[in-house]
């Protein structure tokens, strides 16, 4: 995924490593903890406006607010986070699809 934009890069020299999993950085996930890494991944590097970058702001302001609490996110912040990051994943992947990008996926978020 590239940095600046959030969207999907060719990294066909990973091939062999992600194949038979021989790299250190190589490992699995469900698709659903890999939609909430990318947009983890996305809110923290991103900056824009517009309704995802509105939702990344939720997340940040919950995530900020038990910070400053000195807690951990209840079950139900964290039931919040985890829809809010799943409807953001499949907001900006539906306009990376529409913006011509070939690895866009809306639908891995509904699998």
């Amino acid at each position: 995924m590239a940095i600046d934009t959030g969207g999907w890069q060719v990294k066909s020299e990973l091939f062999t490593e992600i194949v038979f999993a021989v790299g250190g950085d190589i490992f699995r996930c469900s698709e659903a903890d890999f939609v909430q890494e990318v947009e983890a991944f996305r809110a923290h590097y991103l900056e824009g406006d517009g309704p995802i970058f509105a939702l990344y702001e939720t997340v940040r302001s919950i995530e900020d607010l038990a910070a400053a609490e000195g807690r951990h996110l209840t079950p139900r912040e964290q039931a919040l986070i985890r829809g809010i990051r799943q409807r953001t994943f499949v907001m900006f992947e539906e306009q990376l699809r529409a913006a011509g990008d070939p690895g866009a996926d809306p639908d891995l978020a509904t699998g």
